[in-house]
């Protein structure tokens, strides 16, 4: 008896249960509601469904991804998280003009995940900048302006890879954004504040030329785009 359970346990041990996916599904059903197909927000009557908002943030807070998860899993999750904690610091001081007219709302520290408090520079800095997806900077929104536009459906394990590549690309053939040609860059400050990270399969022109539709010279000039911080409604 004690033979054939060591050997059961072998089994399980060398087969782990795959981890079940993430539900994001609320948060789709409410990004669809409240978020136009260009990025708009719409606070206002985002904030008449801030109990489903809540759920689903307390979903999350539950059901924190483990080393049993994919990668695609973890990037998902904490992508939609990121955004979803974004929208419920702005509607907990909503109305206001700007994510900079709240006190240091990178570093507030009001939500909670498996019993460990977090902010929303812990979730860009400490989980996904080091999961080395450089195009994370394309979904996570900061609510302002001259932000990628906020995704109005969830991202997921499935479609994460072209979710990730059509918000890359929609970012850089934004104009009011970026503006790309062979010879000259006039570029989002991102990626001047995150530089590095478009950096880890070549230079940064090597990253562009990936997700652009033009061919920018390696000797193109290179300046960076005021960053209008006021809220993307």
């Amino acid at each position: 008896m004690t033979k054939l359970y060591n050997i059961l346990i072998f089994i399980l041990l060398s087969f782990p249960m795959q981890a079940q996916n993430f539900d994001h599904s609320s948060w789709t059903k409410l990004l669809q509601k409240h978020v136009s197909n260009e990025g708009q927000v719409h606070y206002k009557t985002f904030k008449t469904d801030n109990k489903e908002l809540a759920t689903y943030i307390r979903y999350l807070s539950k059901n924190t991804p483990n080393d049993t998860y994919s990668k695609e899993e973890k990037l998902a999750y904490w992508i939609n998280a990121y955004n979803a904690l974004t929208i419920d610091l702005i509607l907990r001081n909503y109305p206001i003009k700007s994510i900079k007219d709240i006190k240091k709302p990178w570093d507030q520290r009001i939500w909670t995940f498996s019993d460990e408090w977090y902010n929303l520079n812990a979730i860009e800095h400490e989980i996904l900048r080091k999961m080395n997806e450089p195009r994370i900077h394309f979904a996570i929104v900061c609510a302002s302006v001259s932000c990628p536009k906020l995704l109005n459906e969830a991202y997921t394990s499935k479609n994460l890879d072209v979710q990730l590549t059509k918000a890359t690309k929609d970012f850089l053939a934004d104009n009011t954004k970026n503006s790309i040609s062979t010879d000259k860059l006039e570029l989002s400050k991102i990626f001047q504040w995150f530089a590095k990270d478009f950096k880890q399969n070549g230079a940064l022109i090597d990253f562009l030329n990936l997700n652009t539709d033009i061919k920018i010279s390696n000797k193109a000039k290179t300046s960076y785009k005021d960053y209008n911080w006021n809220l993307n409604e």
